[in-house]
């Protein structure tokens, strides 16, 4: 058999990897590591030389593009910083048929303007809750929160700017998916922001809230775990609620009202029910 043989010889060599090539598997593997993991207000838990190893790259390769790991830790916190934020609300299709459910059980509310909130607040009742127990067991989520704290760490620079402009992009990303979300809910049922007040306002409030909750949980396990019967929206009788849904339904539901231009007749109401029932919705 010759060199020439496929599958033995110089054919079976491994293919010399760009240093592009290299650097796209080194970042993907710290990635990779980081979201087992989850990132710590420093990167000092990743090993640089299981990085390597991980990636299947050349160490020459490597300490070419990186001469030290700090240099390539930089490289790094740009790169999780340009990733996509953690969703609070998204498309998800699991997620937009429960609330469709919801609608439905309860869409008769809605001919009354002043039950629109607590139809709103049945719908923040159960994906509030959801949302929270989801993300704050999220190493996504840890590592996005843990980034914002290791920028605050940096020193003036350009590194700092980088990562605050990628940062600053992911969470008007988030903002404007929850706004969006909320503004068709409220347009189905007939609500409206208050007067001076956006979406993105209530969006904005409502991650902050559920952030927040999220950084108090280790300490308090409390938070996710007391149920109590409470009927804080006017609903037609009280239900079971938990601390994360009132927390964000309260700051949702205190900037919305009922809108007066939506006149809720038996066809309006037909329309809407439709949609739900054959998966039109969300609706433009």
């Amino acid at each position: 058999m010759t060199a020439e043989t496929p599958g033995i010889g110089l054919a079976r060599r491994r293919r010399r990897l760009s240093d592009e090539e290299t650097a796209r598997r080194m970042l993907d593997a710290a990635i990779a590591k980081v979201d087992e993991a989850g990132l710590t207000v420093s990167l000092e838990h990743i090993s640089f030389e299981e990085v390597i190893r991980d990636a299947g790259v050349a160490r020459s390769a490597v300490y070419r593009r990186w001469p030290n790991k700090d240099m390539f830790f930089g490289d790094l916190l740009r790169e999780l910083a340009k990733g996509d934020s953690p969703a609070i609300i998204g498309a998800d299709p699991g997620a937009i048929r429960s609330v469709a459910r919801t609608l439905l059980a309860s869409i008769g509310w809605a001919r009354t303007p002043g039950l629109r909130r607590a139809l709103a607040a049945e719908v923040l009742r159960g994906s509030a809750l959801g949302e929270f127990e989801i993300f704050h067991r999220s190493p996504a989520w840890r590592t996005y929160l843990a980034l914002q704290a290791t920028f605050r760490s940096l020193p003036d620079g350009e590194l700092r700017s980088e990562v605050q402009r990628s940062l600053a992009e992911s969470e008007r990303s988030m903002v404007a998916g929850v706004a969006t979300a909320y503004a068709q809910v409220a347009r189905l049922i007939g609500l409206r922001p208050q007067a001076g007040v956006t979406f993105e306002t209530a969006a904005r409030l409502a991650i902050a809230t559920l952030r927040g909750l999220i950084l108090m949980q280790p300490a308090n396990p409390e938070i996710s775990t007391v149920r109590f019967q409470a009927n804080p929206f006017g609903a037609p009788e009280p239900a079971e609620w938990s601390e994360p849904a009132l927390a964000i339904a309260s700051v949702v539901l205190s900037l919305v009202e009922a809108d007066p231009d939506i006149e809720w007749t038996d066809e309006y109401e037909h329309s809407v029910t439709t949609a739900l029932q054959a998966g039109r919705w969300p609706m433009s």
